[in-house]
């Protein structure tokens, strides 16, 4: 299958890449074609212009690779840390200029974007993996944990993608490094498994 990896933290010695590094090596040892993509290390330009908000809009060489791989990809991995309830900055620049219109939705003929958009994305599923400096209890009952609305309701379910999976790791700051080598082979075995259900449900259908 081929494995679309988006990893979006500054710090090269940060545990969401000890996360990208892990997961993309097992994906790779077990035979999938993975397209790994570090924003920061990549310097991607988050600023979506007004030139490409149409569908039709000129987009530029990098963005039009994105979207390729983007509509090819078999299964979507997105690692980010939780600032302020919401992705880095950077990588919300990635969802603005890559995630657009005639890629991974569109609009039914003669409605004016005022309708129900139908998902493009041939994905058969999207994992997000997410790190955190807040307890899960914490996060749950005072912020009610808006990642999971932006990413499961507000990005994947609308651009077509239902299978969804998503696990948050905290807090990361005190933890040790039994608890992340722990984490990491939880990582790997949230993305075996999820692909594992994705190509079943294939043969289902």
């Amino acid at each position: 299958m081929k494995i679309l990896i988006i990893l979006a933290h500054p710090d090269e010695g940060s545990f969401n890449h000890a996360i990208a590094n892990a997961v993309r090596d097992d994906l790779v040892n077990d035979g999938h074609e993975v397209i790994f993509h570090d924003l920061y290390k990549e310097d991607f330009f988050p600023l979506l212009t007004a030139e490409e908000i149409a569908e039709s809009g000129k987009i530029d060489r990098i963005v039009e690779a994105h979207c390729n791989e983007l509509s090819s990809a078999d299964v979507i991995v997105i690692i980010h840390p939780n600032w302020w309830g919401q992705p880095p900055a950077i990588l919300k620049g990635w969802v603005d200029r890559v995630i657009r219109p005639g890629i991974a939705y569109r609009f039914e003929e003669g409605d004016g974007g005022e309708g129900i958009p139908i998902g493009l994305l041939k994905a058969s599923a999207a994992i997000v993996i997410n790190t955190s400096n807040t307890p899960a209890e914490r996060e749950q009952a005072v912020f009610g944990d808006p990642l999971e609305a932006i990413w499961k309701r507000c990005i994947f379910d609308l651009c077509g993608v239902k299978n969804f999976h998503r696990r948050m790791f905290s807090v990361v700051v005190t933890s040790i490094i039994e608890q992340r080598l722990f984490w990491l082979e939880e990582a790997k075995m949230l993305c075996k498994t999820a692909i594992q259900n994705s190509v079943h449900l294939n043969d289902l259908h």
